[in-house]
């Protein structure tokens, strides 16, 4: 059984030699690493759709993609956490789990200065811009509406007045974003038209990501409310959250029934789903009855991030089915 870990965060410690190596290790463990098969995978299985509409496959514009992804999330969970040390979230959040909710802790850690990592954050972002225009040159300009969308998405969730993650809206931004967004985007790289069945396809996936931040918010209730910062899961409380965890993993399934009705899938396709179903209700009952538990909202997060990780990969390989088998 996974329990928490008494460590509330990272300790300069940890990263304190001033080799470039280290360096390094700060920088890539201040982007929340643990969290980007929440990005990638979605990607993945976009280019898998478009495989299968198109017969076709763009290597390089599958990398570019997975790049541009990599450095969008990386670089929105950096302005996060700046953002989250100046309202006091996370500050003073003292119910964390580490490493999934209460940011990065490398600011309130003194292991990274509030500076250095908004720095850090926008250089990610230009990375990103910059990957977006090398596939705008590969693939023309209808792609650059994906980027810009997501880019704004990812700022808008953190960054004021807008805020999105504030005004309960973090679910629908983070669906959008790393859901929608990417898979159709991917699937477009690869020659297929986007369509009611890619964009009935990227629902899943979209509801999973969903949920794992809705998962992720439940422990920072208390800090985020102190804070000011009215998150779905602070309006709702634990729950009223257990309820529309349980909703987005509910759309899950319908969409991949949806999938299959139109015969856009296979019917073997909803084996997993309906498998998956029984760790979402384990992780929705933990934020329901255990709310104050460490323990379980521990579990019930990594249940979660098993449940996007789980589904997607199948989903991935329903799509390729009909030319790996």
């Amino acid at each position: 059984m996974t329990t928490v870990n008494e460590e509330l965060g990272p300790t300069i410690a940890d990263f304190s030699r001033d080799s470039r190596l280290h360096w390094v290790k700060r920088l890539f463990f201040a982007t929340r690493p643990k969290f980007f098969p929440a990005s990638v995978l979605p990607v993945i299985a976009g280019a898998a759709w478009g495989v299968k509409a198109s017969g076709q496959f763009d290597p390089l514009a599958t990398a570019l993609a997975l790049l541009a992804i990599v450095l969008l999330h990386a670089g929105a969970n950096v302005i996060n956490d700046v953002a989250d040390d100046r309202n006091g979230s996370d500050r003073y959040n003292d119910n964390r789990i580490y490493p999934y909710t209460g940011g990065s802790r490398f600011i309130q850690s003194e292991i990274l200065s509030a500076a250095a990592m908004h720095n850090w954050g926008v250089g990610l972002l230009l990375g990103a811009v910059l990957t977006g225009v090398a596939l705008f040159l590969l693939k023309g300009v209808f792609i650059i509406w994906f980027g810009i969308v997501g880019i704004v998405l990812g700022v808008m969730y953190s960054v004021a007045p807008i805020e999105l993650s504030s005004r309960g809206m973090g679910e629908v931004a983070v669906a959008l974003a790393f859901g929608v967004l990417p898979i159709t985007g991917a699937a477009w790289l690869q020659g297929a038209q986007v369509s009611t069945g890619l964009l009935l396809f990227s629902a899943p996936i979209a509801a999973w990501v969903a949920a794992i931040l809705l998962a992720n918010e439940v422990p920072d209730i208390k800090a985020d409310s102190a804070a000011g910062k009215r998150t779905l899961a602070v309006r709702l409380g634990s729950a009223g959250s257990a309820t529309v965890y349980s909703c987005w993993q509910c759309l899950a399934l319908i969409a991949v029934i949806g999938l299959i009705i139109v015969d856009a899938l296979p019917a073997y396709t909803i084996v997993v789903p309906l498998l998956l179903v029984y760790w979402a209700y384990q992780a929705a009952h933990m934020i329901w009855s255990k709310p104050s538990d460490r323990n379980a909202l521990l579990t019930s997060i990594e249940k979660t991030l098993r449940i996007h990780a789980v589904g997607s990969i199948w989903l991935t390989i329903c799509a390729l089915s009909p030319i790996l088998f």
